[in-house]
């Protein structure tokens, strides 16, 4: 209250202590925010600089929803009046842009944002450079009311890049006019295309051409400061030229800067050179400049000592990749591979992957790359990359034979991975009989070759290899006797797994009473596969972040012929969907002979779905930390359930019976609008049955610092085992984003507790004695034994915590009732804590089996 009272003080020490305590201390939600915006509007309407400032300084420190509803139509008024003092409208200004970002729906657009955008032709540059920051972000969510600014932006930075260093003395940086002012209008200038006026275009591109013109000259001082801001000026610049894509002579003279800052010996300019010309090589116009430098950026690949440069540099050799020099590059980045540092190693396998796919005009070429991509990083060639090197054989005629002996000769090493054992397996299987006739390959050499590597690969790649035996009887019937012994020894028919136990089983049958004709109709070549979008691609999309290259492809506008395209996954409406059982018809080839020689259903059909099924393909694994921010969503319903540097998704829930209701909010904490912004709430088909959810579509474009709402409505149908899963999609700065998490939709949330007597309790107790209806763990205890914590956890779980009940007073009881929509499951739980060993025994009995294990399992990881 005293701080409250200090705001109407008239001497300016009080009111700021006054204001300073309010900003920092202050609760949105206290009783005393009445009064407090009672001060602030009438230090608003005093017309004193001094009181103005204070005030407006303190709504954007506290920023709320509050502040915004009371303010946001006042602000503006201040911002454009004739009679506002300078140093007034800059806090005018950058508190509007904070209530924005903080409340965009509250802040109304009217008359003020026409006259706003004149703010740009002020005399003072800070009211300029405080009224940019303002549009760029309003801009970027209605350009159309702002799009008068591209003009007076123009004009604006026409004046600051031609005007000598002592014009602008007050806002001159180290002999660097405004350098500020002129970043922040070169992105004002990026939220539109280029300007349709000839003589706006023709002034910006002077502009332009004199910000590069400048880069050449001396630099007029050897200070850091002066390079900085030079520099910032200058790639800034170049983002609006590469943005337009519109003046060949501007992007080549962009590409020969960029080029000359390769081998500066300042790392952090290496860095955004090599990144500024990965978007670079997405121009038809600067693509060929680009190439200029390869031999520049392969010896940066070579000789670079900052890791993070040397994986700029390979996504640059990525973008410039060609027809022309598409081997070169490959076989640099193969020789790079074998030093590489293990972090990125899995990355450029994709690449070199993709580019010999994509640029391959011999596929002899094309399948000795990748043979050799597995010799040198085997443990990095993902299920997908030799899926794809199988699918091209079998799809390709010409290089079918040539696959089958270099398989063969690359297996006779003593040491393979298992990898090319699996690409062997497959490829011998079908196509081994195009070697045979040559004695050094016959066909029992090409079965002792691949059955010396049988005992040293795991469970996955027996299957496989069985698969290629059993083919080998119908390719080469004169050894079917030695592969009916292999099939017929105890190791494979009382296999301990019982996939390759059945396969042995299966094929010796098969083997034995087919006729030749039968056999040659179940065992014939696998059909050529459907020509689809390749996976890998969409693999090293998930795998890059924001500022990479990774999309790239897709906006190239040399587009050359190739065996697949580079999509990607196609965005869906905010929805529940199921995803694809494993036992799907992936090939969409009808039912497929089980004995081909194709990686196992049982063990790889998610790989596969994966690799060749366009609807699986979009749906992201599970962010890193998701289990254990699930875990922690358990006993509560609010909180942050998921945060990295792009993106913070919240949470707030209720639940009522059989009901619930989940508000999810996704944070935008970047600068740059997400676009195409698509959540989706994924069950599999079990959960579907039993768990009803709607959601609400969201608007697909979230603003830099904004923050958008999604409402899911619950209802429980019956009960469940598994937690959906929360997939997101969305574009930041032109780069594909693909996460999933799982959302914290649990039984124990449709708790109901119940209170009851200790009588009452223990006689229901004894009821559910039956063996299937309790379940009890003992467990180490993960965090401090604490007992009010423990209390807390259990009522959080759900269930009512009942008081002087056990006989032990260290032991904690519970009692609730679950709700669905088709039935009432009562439940009790115990737990007992000692303390003395660290260890808990949580017993639980309900009435029906599977719930009490999944309660019993939620329940456990909290303790």
């Amino acid at each position: 209250m005293e701080a409250v009272n200090l705001l109407s003080s008239n001497r300016y020490t009080e009111k700021q202590i006054g204001y300073l305590f309010i900003s920092v201390l202050v609760n949105s939600n206290s009783e005393l925010i009445r009064l407090i915006n009672n001060a602030i509007k009438n230090d608003l309407a005093s017309r004193n600089p001094t009181f103005m400032g204070l005030a407006l300084h303190c709504i954007a420190n506290v920023g709320s929803r509050e502040m915004a509803e009371a303010f946001a139509g006042e602000i503006p008024k201040i911002l454009v009046a004739g009679d506002t003092m300078d140093s007034v409208k800059q806090s005018a200004a950058l508190c509007l842009l904070r209530l924005y970002r903080t409340s965009p729906d509250l802040v109304p657009m009217g008359d003020w944002t026409s006259r706003v955008v004149h703010l740009l032709n002020d005399q003072h540059l800070g009211v300029v450079t405080a009224a940019t920051s303002l549009i760029t972000t309003l801009a970027q969510k209605n350009p159309e009311e702002f799009k008068t600014s591209v003009s007076l932006a123009v004009s604006r930075l026409s004046r600051i890049v031609t005007s000598a260093s002592t014009d602008l003395q007050d806002y001159t940086y180290y002999f660097v006019p405004a350098p500020w002012l002129s970043v922040k209008l070169l992105r004002l200038l990026q939220c539109y295309p280029p300007p349709e006026d000839p003589a706006v275009r023709g002034r910006l591109t002077e502009c332009l051409e004199t910000i590069l013109n400048k880069a050449q000259e001396p630099p007029k001082s050897k200070k850091v400061q002066h390079s900085n801001a030079k520099n910032a000026v200058l790639f800034e610049a170049i983002s609006l030229i590469i943005h337009h894509d519109s003046e060949p002579n501007l992007l080549v003279r962009a590409c020969n800067q960029l080029g000359q800052f390769l081998q500066h010996r300042e790392t952090n300019l290496r860095y955004l050179a090599l990144e500024s010309m990965c978007t670079l090589a997405s121009s038809e116009f600067s693509h060929e400049a680009v190439k200029t430098h390869i031999e520049t950026v392969i010896n940066a690949l070579k000789t670079e000592r900052d890791v993070s440069v040397r994986q700029r540099a390979v996504d640059l050799l990525y973008a410039m990749c060609d027809r022309s020099n598409a081997q070169q590059i490959v076989a640099e980045m193969l020789n790079y591979l074998e030093t590489a540092d293990y972090s990125i190693r899995e990355e450029i396998v994709l690449k070199v992957a993709i580019l010999a796919e994509k640029y391959a005009v011999d596929y002899t070429w094309y399948v000795d790359t990748i043979l050799n991509l597995i010799r040198i990083a085997g443990d990095y060639v993902s299920e997908e990359v030799w899926y794809r090197v199988i699918q091209i054989v079998i799809n390709r005629d010409d290089v079918q034979g040539y696959a089958a002996k270099t398989v063969f000769e690359a297996l006779q090493a003593p040491a393979c991975h298992e990898n090319l054992v699996k690409v062997g397996g497959y490829i011998l299987g079908e196509f081994g009989n195009l070697i045979a006739g040559d004695p050094r390959s016959s066909p029992l050499i090409q079965f002792n070759l691949l059955h010396s590597k049988f005992h040293l690969c795991s469970v996955p790649t027996r299957a496989l290899l069985l698969s290629t035996y059993i083919k080998f009887v119908n390719l080469f019937p004169e050894i079917k006797t030695t592969i009916q012994d292999v099939l017929r020894s105890d190791s494979q028919l009382k296999n301990a797994d019982v996939e390759l136990q059945q396969r042995a089983v299966e094929y010796l049958r098969l083997s034995t009473i087919a006729s030749t004709d039968i056999l040659a109709t179940v065992l014939e070549e696998m059909p050529p596969f459907p020509e689809r979008e390749s996976s890998i691609l969409a693999k090293l999309k998930k795998k890059k972040g924001p500022g990479t290259v990774t999309d790239l492809e897709e906006i190239k506008k040399e587009r050359s012929s190739d065996m697949n395209g580079s999509a990607e996954p196609a965005s869906v409406n905010a929805s529940v969907v199921s995803t694809p059982s494993p036992s799907a018809d992936l090939l969409g080839l009808g039912a497929a002979p089980v004995t081909n020689s194709a990686p196992p259903p049982s063990s790889s059909g998610s790989l596969l779905v994966d690799v060749f099924s366009d609807s699986a393909s979009a749906v992201a694994p599970l962010a890193p930390g998701s289990d254990d921010n699930f875990a922690r969503f358990v006993c509560k319903n609010n909180g942050v359930l998921f945060e990295n540097q792009l993106l913070q998704i919240g949470l707030k829930s209720e639940f009522r019976q059989n009901l619930g209701r989940m508000f999810i909010f996704y944070g935008n904490k970047t600068s740059t609008q997400f676009l195409n912004f698509t959540p989706t709430v994924i069950c599999s088909d079990d959960l579907q049955s039993s768990l009803n959810l709607q959601t609400k579509p969201v608007d697909p474009t979230v603003d830099g610092g904004a923050q958008v709402q999604q409402v899911v409505n619950i209802e429980c149908v019956s009960d469940f085992m598994e937690a959906p899963v929360l997939n997101i999609q969305f574009r930041y700065g032109g780069t594909f984003q693909n996460l999933s998490v799982k959302l914290p939709i649990t039984l124990n949330k449709f708790f109901q507790p119940t209170e009851m007597s200790s009588q009452d309790f223990f006689q229901r107790w004894k009821q559910l004695s039956n063996p299937k209806q309790e379940v009890q763990n003992i467990f180490k205890a993960k965090h401090p034994m604490d007992a009010e914590i423990t209390k807390a956890k259990i009522i959080g779980f759900g269930s009512a915590l009942l008081e002087e009940v056990d006989p032990n007073p260290a032991n904690f009881v519970g009692a609730g009732i679950i709700h669905t929509k088709t039935t009432q499951i009562g439940c009790l739980l115990r737990l007992e804590p000692n303390l003395q060993a660290q260890m808990y025994r949580l017993t639980l009995r309900t009435s029906k089996e599977a719930v009490s294990q999944r309660l019993c399992e939620l329940l456990s990881e909290q303790f």
